[in-house]
């Protein structure tokens, strides 16, 4: 009897329509290169209905699998080295990384992608209570440092050695927690046993379905950094590895023109689609390109003098930004399109929304998620919505009710500033903020 919860660990999750399936894909620090990216189209095309999900984590999903065809896409899949394994169920899932163009984006893909591959198919790392979630940056503007349970923040010497201040126990849900800094300055021998200690504990003492924001509740942080730093001690120092240290992808200047970015509504890429960008990619950025946290897909150009023969490749394909859904920065989950947690249709809804934009919304960052279990990051979005009820009406249909948040600055998480709203008084909110 196939048992979909004994799968979960090879990153299979059920859809809402009983028979089908979600696969998701790590892909290592967001990276991910033409041919890897042709193969994931020829799955698409074969078993999973012709388009991929592009996700908040750098990840792709792949929706409407049925059950006898997920062994070959995994077969298909090992063949251009990605992997499913940890990217759902109690793992460690995908490692985020830093936004290119950011101060030290070379060097944080490298350790995103070092940290991916020591936990990834380790089954001391595995069997976790739930989902533990990392992230590589380098700097603090963004605030995704806050929503992950462990947060590796990097930090350039003066003698042009890197050092890293480690924060952990953030999480969103329906119970946001903001990480807390853990230790600033850890030398990078000491990150990976560091890691190793903090996951080990998670797994020993926390209740099955709780993440670690939920043990460090309940021990306390100084009672919980004690135990780290006990446990740490007995962990000898592992170098993050010597050898040929270089990124996938160029590290351009910041404001460079080396930088191009095609704009994706709510991250649904149909796999024709899906093909043009890897073949610009491999025409332009040296065959590599950047699934962001923004759900977009962003090259780093070869030759930036290019930038137009590139940006005319990307109009011609489709992506000319002409409308707001793909000119606004806009974060997406599947919503009860596909998802069995999903209240409400999100795509639908942002389709609405991004009819009443004015200038003002469109210079804003946007999240709609379809529960509370705020996967698009609502929190972290100058305006953030999160479906958080369904209702019934008279004539017994089913409506969603939403929370409207808003951030202002770069610290802390987004506040509730109308709470239970259903559509029309949601569209009215928006057209208020321009």
């Amino acid at each position: 009897m196939f048992d979909p919860q004994s799968v979960r660990i090879d990153g299979v999750y059920e859809q809402r329509q009983p028979g089908n399936f979600m696969l998701r894909i790590k892909v290592p620090a967001g990276i991910i290169s033409t041919e890897q990216a042709l193969r994931v189209a020829e799955i698409a095309d074969r078993f999973a209905g012709g388009s991929v999900h592009l996700t908040t984590r750098g990840s792709i999903e792949l929706h409407w699998l049925k059950q006898e065809n997920l062994a070959e896409a995994w077969r298909m899949l090992a063949s251009v080295g990605l992997t499913t394994r940890g990217a759902c169920g109690g793992a460690v899932r995908g490692v985020v990384c830093a936004m290119p163009g950011d101060a030290g984006y070379g060097a944080a893909q490298l350790l995103a992608r070092r940290l991916l591959a020591h936990f990834t198919h380790n089954p001391r790392f595995e069997g976790l209570p739930k989902k533990f979630k990392i992230g590589v940056f380098t700097g603090y503007g963004d605030g995704r440092h806050l929503i992950q349970d462990l947060s590796v923040i990097l930090r350039e010497g003066a003698d042009g050695n890197s050092s890293y201040d480690v924060w952990i126990a953030g999480g969103l849900g329906r119970e946001p927690h903001a990480s807390f800094l853990l230790e600033e300055g850890v030398a990078g021998e000491r990150l990976i046993p560091l890691a190793e200690a903090i996951i080990s504990l998670y797994r020993e003492l926390t209740p099955k379905g709780k993440r670690l924001k939920h043990l460090v509740r309940e021990r306390g942080r100084e009672e919980f950094v004690k135990l780290v730093r006990e446990r740490v001690a007995a962990i000898p120092p592992l170098s993050l590895g010597a050898g040929l240290a270089t990124p996938l992808t160029s590290a351009p200047r910041e404001g460079a023109a080396e930088r191009l970015t095609a704009g994706i509504f709510a991250g649904e890429l149909g796999t024709k689609r899906f093909v043009d960008l890897a073949e610009i990619a491999r025409q332009y950025a040296g065959g590599y390109m950047v699934v962001t946290g923004e759900q977009n897909v962003l090259f780093i150009l070869d030759d930036g003098a290019l930038r137009d023969d590139a940006a005319r490749a990307l109009a011609a394909a489709g992506f000319g930004c002409d409308s707001p859904a793909e000119r606004v920065c806009f974060r997406i989950c599947p919503g009860n399109h596909e998802c069995k947690m999903g209240l409400s249709p999100t795509r639908d809804v942002a389709r609405e929304l991004a009819g009443t934009l004015g200038e003002a919304g469109e210079r804003l960052s946007w999240s709609i998620c379809g529960c509370p279990n705020s996967c698009s990051h609502p929190q972290l979005a100058d305006v953030g919505i999160a479906t958080v009820k369904s209702v019934k009406d008279e004539q017994g249909e089913r409506h969603p009710l939403f929370d409207l948040y808003r951030r202002y600055g770069t610290d802390g998480f987004g506040v509730v500033v109308r709470h239970g709203i259903g559509i029309d008084e949601l569209l009215e909110a928006v057209r208020e903020i321009g």
